[in-house]
């Protein structure tokens, strides 16, 4: 893992720890390296979002309402 780890309790459900083991079994991989993987990639993904976020900052509001009317008005329902 790079760093020293910090050890923390985690409550799983009972299937979805069963299905991690045997994955991590059949990767050859811990389970503290599996959980690790998918929360950095749950958090990648938070940051992908808030660029995409920021980059669009500037655009202009469009309410439900409008876009229902411009729908209505291309003839789109």
């Amino acid at each position: 893992m790079g760093t020293a780890a910090t050890r923390a309790t985690v409550y799983l459900d009972p299937d979805l720890h069963r299905a991690l083991r045997l994955k991590a079994v059949e990767t050859d991989q811990s389970i503290s390296k599996l959980v690790n993987d998918a929360i950095k990639e749950s958090i990648a993904e938070d940051a992908d979002d808030i660029a995409a976020f920021e980059l669009r900052a500037g655009e202009r509001l469009v309410t439900y309402d409008a876009m229902i009317k411009k729908l209505k008005k291309d003839g789109r329902i």
